[in-house]
Protein backbone atom coordinates (compact mmCIF):
# COMPACT_ATOMS: atom_id res chain seq x y z
CA UNK A 1 0.00 0.00 0.00
CA UNK A 2 1.10 3.49 -0.65
CA UNK A 3 2.88 6.10 2.13
CA UNK A 4 -0.32 8.63 0.45
CA UNK A 5 -2.75 5.49 0.74
CA UNK A 6 -2.30 4.84 4.36
CA UNK A 7 -5.38 7.73 5.31
CA UNK A 8 -7.75 6.09 2.43
CA UNK A 9 -10.82 4.82 4.28
CA UNK A 10 -12.18 1.95 1.94
CA UNK A 11 -13.95 1.85 -0.74
CA UNK A 12 -17.50 3.13 -0.66
CA UNK A 13 -19.90 1.06 -0.11
CA UNK A 14 -23.27 0.71 -1.78
CA UNK A 15 -24.93 2.20 1.34
CA UNK A 16 -22.65 4.96 2.70
CA UNK A 17 -21.53 4.78 6.61
CA UNK A 18 -22.30 7.14 8.72
CA UNK A 19 -18.41 7.98 8.52
CA UNK A 20 -18.56 8.48 5.20
CA UNK A 21 -21.54 10.70 4.88
CA UNK A 22 -19.83 12.62 7.80
CA UNK A 23 -16.97 13.25 5.50
CA UNK A 24 -18.26 14.09 2.63
CA UNK A 25 -20.78 16.77 4.15
CA UNK A 26 -17.50 18.06 5.95
CA UNK A 27 -16.10 18.22 2.15
CA UNK A 28 -19.24 19.72 0.90
CA UNK A 29 -19.34 22.25 3.77
CA UNK A 30 -15.53 23.48 3.27
CA UNK A 31 -16.40 24.36 -0.86
CA UNK A 32 -19.76 26.04 0.02
CA UNK A 33 -18.08 29.11 -0.85
CA UNK A 34 -16.84 28.01 -4.31
CA UNK A 35 -20.37 26.33 -5.17
CA UNK A 36 -22.58 29.21 -4.00
CA UNK A 37 -20.18 31.49 -6.14
CA UNK A 38 -20.03 29.57 -9.09
CA UNK A 39 -23.60 28.44 -9.26
CA UNK A 40 -24.94 31.97 -9.05
CA UNK A 41 -23.04 32.98 -12.29
CA UNK A 42 -24.30 29.56 -14.06
CA UNK A 43 -27.70 30.36 -12.84
CA UNK A 44 -27.34 33.90 -13.99
CA UNK A 45 -26.07 32.63 -17.39
CA UNK A 46 -28.50 30.84 -18.52
CA UNK A 47 -31.33 32.35 -16.68
CA UNK A 48 -34.63 31.94 -18.96
CA UNK A 49 -32.57 30.19 -22.08
CA UNK A 50 -33.95 27.58 -23.29
CA UNK A 51 -30.96 26.01 -25.35
CA UNK A 52 -27.63 25.90 -25.27
CA UNK A 53 -26.69 28.10 -28.23
CA UNK A 54 -23.51 30.77 -28.59
CA UNK A 55 -24.72 32.95 -25.93
CA UNK A 56 -25.08 30.88 -23.50
CA UNK A 57 -21.78 28.92 -24.27
CA UNK A 58 -20.24 32.72 -24.21
CA UNK A 59 -21.41 33.19 -20.66
CA UNK A 60 -20.45 30.00 -19.60
CA UNK A 61 -16.89 30.81 -20.55
CA UNK A 62 -16.82 33.80 -18.52
CA UNK A 63 -18.39 31.64 -15.54
CA UNK A 64 -16.02 29.28 -15.67
CA UNK A 65 -12.81 32.05 -16.13
CA UNK A 66 -14.13 34.25 -13.13
CA UNK A 67 -14.12 30.92 -11.19
CA UNK A 68 -10.31 30.42 -11.48
CA UNK A 69 -10.69 27.51 -13.43
CA UNK A 70 -8.37 29.42 -15.86
CA UNK A 71 -8.07 30.20 -19.75
CA UNK A 72 -6.59 26.81 -20.86
CA UNK A 73 -8.81 24.86 -19.24
CA UNK A 74 -12.42 27.11 -19.95
CA UNK A 75 -11.17 26.81 -24.03
CA UNK A 76 -11.00 23.11 -23.52
CA UNK A 77 -13.93 22.40 -21.28
CA UNK A 78 -16.35 25.34 -24.08
CA UNK A 79 -14.77 23.00 -27.03
CA UNK A 80 -15.54 19.73 -25.50
CA UNK A 81 -19.50 21.03 -24.77
CA UNK A 82 -19.89 22.36 -28.38
CA UNK A 83 -19.02 19.04 -29.61
CA UNK A 84 -22.13 17.58 -27.69
CA UNK A 85 -24.15 20.46 -28.81
CA UNK A 86 -23.17 19.71 -32.43
CA UNK A 87 -23.49 15.69 -32.11
CA UNK A 88 -26.84 15.90 -29.89
CA UNK A 89 -28.54 18.54 -31.93
CA UNK A 90 -30.51 19.85 -28.87
CA UNK A 91 -29.64 20.07 -25.66
CA UNK A 92 -31.79 22.07 -22.88
CA UNK A 93 -30.27 24.76 -20.71
CA UNK A 94 -31.14 22.41 -17.71
CA UNK A 95 -28.51 19.63 -18.83
CA UNK A 96 -25.71 21.81 -18.65
CA UNK A 97 -25.07 21.39 -14.90
CA UNK A 98 -24.94 17.72 -15.91
CA UNK A 99 -23.13 18.32 -18.54
CA UNK A 100 -20.27 20.01 -16.71
CA UNK A 101 -20.26 17.55 -14.02
CA UNK A 102 -19.39 15.10 -16.86
CA UNK A 103 -16.38 17.29 -18.70
CA UNK A 104 -15.05 18.36 -15.66
CA UNK A 105 -14.71 14.80 -13.88
CA UNK A 106 -13.69 13.52 -16.90
CA UNK A 107 -10.77 16.52 -17.42
CA UNK A 108 -9.73 15.21 -13.65
CA UNK A 109 -9.66 11.79 -14.35
CA UNK A 110 -7.00 12.53 -17.13
CA UNK A 111 -5.02 14.83 -15.42
CA UNK A 112 -4.75 12.23 -12.49
CA UNK A 113 -3.98 8.98 -14.61
CA UNK A 114 -1.41 10.69 -16.46
CA UNK A 115 0.61 10.67 -13.09
CA UNK A 116 -0.72 8.13 -10.61
CA UNK A 117 2.38 6.59 -10.33
CA UNK A 118 4.61 9.03 -9.13
CA UNK A 119 5.55 9.23 -5.34
CA UNK A 120 3.31 6.82 -4.34
CA UNK A 121 5.25 3.06 -3.11
CA UNK A 122 7.10 2.68 0.55
CA UNK A 123 10.50 1.75 0.24
CA UNK A 124 11.81 -1.01 2.42
CA UNK A 125 14.66 -0.64 4.56
CA UNK A 126 14.80 3.41 4.31
CA UNK A 127 12.78 6.40 5.19
CA UNK A 128 10.15 7.75 2.19
CA UNK A 129 11.10 11.35 1.49
CA UNK A 130 9.54 14.62 0.87
CA UNK A 131 10.53 17.81 -0.18
CA UNK A 132 7.86 20.75 0.46
CA UNK A 133 8.09 23.34 -1.54
CA UNK A 134 5.88 26.30 -1.59
CA UNK A 135 5.70 30.19 -1.55
CA UNK A 136 5.44 31.76 2.41
CA UNK A 137 2.15 32.21 3.58
CA UNK A 138 0.72 29.24 1.50
CA UNK A 139 0.24 27.17 4.18
CA UNK A 140 3.65 25.09 3.63
CA UNK A 141 4.67 24.81 7.54
CA UNK A 142 0.79 24.01 8.70
CA UNK A 143 0.26 21.21 5.81
CA UNK A 144 3.53 19.68 7.20
CA UNK A 145 2.49 19.58 10.69
CA UNK A 146 -0.92 18.08 9.73
CA UNK A 147 0.41 15.81 7.54
CA UNK A 148 3.07 14.36 10.48
CA UNK A 149 -0.07 14.60 12.79
CA UNK A 150 -2.13 11.68 10.46
CA UNK A 151 1.39 10.03 9.95
CA UNK A 152 2.47 9.57 13.22
CA UNK A 153 -1.33 8.71 14.32
CA UNK A 154 -1.38 6.13 11.42
CA UNK A 155 2.20 4.57 13.28
CA UNK A 156 4.42 6.32 11.51
CA UNK A 157 7.78 7.63 12.91
CA UNK A 158 8.35 11.19 11.20
CA UNK A 159 11.31 12.90 11.21
CA UNK A 160 10.97 16.79 9.87
CA UNK A 161 13.83 18.77 8.96
CA UNK A 162 13.29 22.87 9.48
CA UNK A 163 15.44 24.00 6.11
CA UNK A 164 13.61 26.93 5.80
CA UNK A 165 16.33 28.65 7.77
CA UNK A 166 15.59 32.35 6.57
CA UNK A 167 12.66 32.59 9.19
CA UNK A 168 12.79 32.01 12.89
CA UNK A 169 9.18 32.05 12.81
CA UNK A 170 8.62 29.05 10.54
CA UNK A 171 11.13 27.10 12.12
CA UNK A 172 9.52 28.12 15.66
CA UNK A 173 6.16 27.15 14.27
CA UNK A 174 7.17 23.73 12.89
CA UNK A 175 8.69 22.90 16.33
CA UNK A 176 5.26 23.49 17.76
CA UNK A 177 3.45 21.35 15.03
CA UNK A 178 6.31 18.44 15.21
CA UNK A 179 6.08 18.05 19.48
CA UNK A 180 1.76 18.33 18.54
CA UNK A 181 2.16 15.31 16.41
CA UNK A 182 4.48 13.76 18.27
CA UNK A 183 7.65 13.89 15.52
CA UNK A 184 11.14 14.09 16.05
CA UNK A 185 12.53 18.14 14.20
CA UNK A 186 16.05 18.23 13.19
CA UNK A 187 16.71 22.20 13.04
CA UNK A 188 19.79 24.36 13.02
CA UNK A 189 20.49 28.45 14.09
CA UNK A 190 18.43 30.79 11.76
CA UNK A 191 20.49 31.75 9.08
CA UNK A 192 22.15 27.93 8.38
CA UNK A 193 22.35 26.24 5.24
CA UNK A 194 19.42 24.63 4.32
CA UNK A 195 21.25 21.70 2.67
CA UNK A 196 23.04 21.08 5.52
CA UNK A 197 19.57 20.50 7.61
CA UNK A 198 18.41 18.46 5.39
CA UNK A 199 21.71 16.43 5.29
CA UNK A 200 21.07 16.24 9.24
CA UNK A 201 17.88 15.50 9.48
CA UNK A 202 17.97 12.43 6.32
CA UNK A 203 21.21 11.38 8.55
CA UNK A 204 19.71 11.37 11.77
CA UNK A 205 15.91 9.44 10.12
CA UNK A 206 18.38 6.83 8.74
CA UNK A 207 20.06 6.28 12.07
CA UNK A 208 16.74 6.12 14.03
CA UNK A 209 14.90 3.78 11.32
CA UNK A 210 12.21 6.79 10.35
CA UNK A 211 9.40 5.89 8.04
CA UNK A 212 9.21 9.21 6.35
CA UNK A 213 11.52 12.40 6.32
CA UNK A 214 9.23 16.20 5.66
CA UNK A 215 11.80 18.56 4.68
CA UNK A 216 10.70 22.13 4.67
CA UNK A 217 12.21 24.76 2.70
CA UNK A 218 12.07 28.65 2.03
CA UNK A 219 9.10 29.95 0.29
CA UNK A 220 10.97 32.90 -1.42
CA UNK A 221 10.87 33.69 -4.94
CA UNK A 222 13.33 35.63 -4.65
CA UNK A 223 14.57 34.75 -8.39
CA UNK A 224 13.95 31.96 -10.77
CA UNK A 225 17.57 30.85 -10.90
CA UNK A 226 18.32 31.29 -6.92
CA UNK A 227 15.48 29.19 -6.46
CA UNK A 228 16.42 26.79 -8.88
CA UNK A 229 19.85 26.47 -7.60
CA UNK A 230 18.81 26.33 -4.03
CA UNK A 231 16.30 23.54 -4.44
CA UNK A 232 19.11 21.61 -6.24
CA UNK A 233 21.52 21.91 -3.40
CA UNK A 234 19.38 20.63 -1.11
CA UNK A 235 18.29 17.71 -3.69
CA UNK A 236 21.81 16.61 -4.39
CA UNK A 237 22.60 16.85 -0.47
CA UNK A 238 19.50 14.17 0.45
CA UNK A 239 20.99 12.00 -2.51
CA UNK A 240 24.62 11.54 -0.91
CA UNK A 241 22.90 10.11 2.09
CA UNK A 242 19.37 8.23 0.61
CA UNK A 243 20.09 7.82 -3.03
CA UNK A 244 17.01 8.21 -4.79
CA UNK A 245 15.43 11.14 -2.12
CA UNK A 246 13.10 12.99 -2.17
CA UNK A 247 10.72 10.57 -3.64
CA UNK A 248 8.17 12.97 -3.83
CA UNK A 249 8.47 17.02 -4.15
CA UNK A 250 5.21 18.44 -2.90
CA UNK A 251 4.17 22.01 -4.24
CA UNK A 252 2.10 23.67 -1.55
CA UNK A 253 -0.84 26.29 -3.04
CA UNK A 254 -2.90 28.80 -1.63
CA UNK A 255 -6.21 28.14 -3.63
CA UNK A 256 -7.24 31.60 -2.20
CA UNK A 257 -4.91 32.84 -4.27
CA UNK A 258 -6.87 32.02 -7.97
CA UNK A 259 -4.52 32.65 -10.91
CA UNK A 260 -1.83 33.79 -8.24
CA UNK A 261 -1.35 29.78 -7.41
CA UNK A 262 -0.77 29.18 -11.47
CA UNK A 263 1.92 31.51 -11.92
CA UNK A 264 3.24 30.05 -8.18
CA UNK A 265 2.95 26.67 -9.71
CA UNK A 266 5.16 27.96 -13.27
CA UNK A 267 7.70 29.30 -11.25
CA UNK A 268 8.27 26.16 -8.91
CA UNK A 269 7.84 23.06 -11.65
CA UNK A 270 10.04 25.69 -14.21
CA UNK A 271 12.70 25.14 -10.84
CA UNK A 272 12.58 21.95 -9.58
CA UNK A 273 10.27 18.16 -10.44
CA UNK A 274 7.22 18.55 -8.57
CA UNK A 275 5.21 15.31 -7.94
CA UNK A 276 2.71 16.32 -5.77
CA UNK A 277 0.58 19.90 -5.32
CA UNK A 278 -1.42 20.55 -1.96
CA UNK A 279 -3.27 23.07 -2.12
CA UNK A 280 -5.00 24.73 0.48
CA UNK A 281 -7.36 27.36 2.01
CA UNK A 282 -10.21 26.23 0.21
CA UNK A 283 -12.86 26.68 2.77
CA UNK A 284 -12.27 30.39 3.02
CA UNK A 285 -12.67 31.43 -0.51
CA UNK A 286 -15.13 31.32 -3.77
CA UNK A 287 -12.13 30.18 -5.70
CA UNK A 288 -11.82 26.43 -5.37
CA UNK A 289 -12.34 26.06 -9.42
CA UNK A 290 -7.94 26.65 -9.41
CA UNK A 291 -8.16 22.99 -8.85
CA UNK A 292 -9.69 21.93 -11.72
CA UNK A 293 -7.62 24.51 -13.73
CA UNK A 294 -4.03 23.26 -11.99
CA UNK A 295 -4.68 19.57 -11.91
CA UNK A 296 -5.43 19.91 -15.89
CA UNK A 297 -2.80 22.26 -16.87
CA UNK A 298 0.34 21.00 -15.12
CA UNK A 299 -0.72 17.17 -14.90
CA UNK A 300 0.42 16.86 -11.44
CA UNK A 301 -1.75 14.86 -9.01
CA UNK A 302 -3.61 17.12 -6.41
CA UNK A 303 -2.65 14.81 -2.95
CA UNK A 304 -4.07 16.83 -0.42
CA UNK A 305 -7.11 20.02 -0.36
CA UNK A 306 -7.34 21.90 3.01
CA UNK A 307 -10.66 22.56 4.01
CA UNK A 308 -10.16 24.00 7.11
CA UNK A 309 -7.97 24.56 10.35
CA UNK A 310 -8.74 20.66 11.87
CA UNK A 311 -5.85 18.26 11.57
CA UNK A 312 -8.24 16.02 9.66
CA UNK A 313 -9.44 18.72 7.33
CA UNK A 314 -5.78 18.23 5.55
CA UNK A 315 -7.64 15.88 3.69
CA UNK A 316 -6.32 12.97 0.97
CA UNK A 317 -7.72 14.57 -2.68
CA UNK A 318 -10.50 12.48 -4.11
CA UNK A 319 -11.28 13.82 -7.49
CA UNK A 320 -14.86 12.17 -7.88
CA UNK A 321 -15.94 13.42 -4.38
CA UNK A 322 -14.32 16.80 -5.35
CA UNK A 323 -17.02 16.76 -8.39
CA UNK A 324 -19.86 15.91 -6.24
CA UNK A 325 -19.45 18.11 -3.33
CA UNK A 326 -19.69 21.04 -6.65
CA UNK A 327 -22.16 19.67 -8.15
CA UNK A 328 -24.04 17.50 -6.01
CA UNK A 329 -25.52 13.85 -7.08
CA UNK A 330 -25.62 14.09 -10.51
CA UNK A 331 -28.95 14.84 -11.98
Amino acid sequence: MGLFDIFKSNKPAATPTSEQTESRQELERGLEKTKQGFFSKLTRAIAGRSTVDATVLDDLEEVLITSDVGVDTTVKIIRHIEERVARDKYINADELQSILHDEIARLMEEAEGSTESFGLDTLEGEPYVVMVVGVNGAGKTTTIGKLAAQLTKAGKKVFIGAADTFRAAAIDQLGVWADRAGATMIRQEMGSDPASVAFDTLRSAVANKADVVLIDTAGRLHNKIGLMNELTKIRNVMSKVIPDAPHEVMLVLDGSTGQNAFEQARQFTQATKVTSLAITKLDGTAKGGVVIGISDQFHIPVRYIGIGEGIDQLRIFDRQEFVQALFGEKR
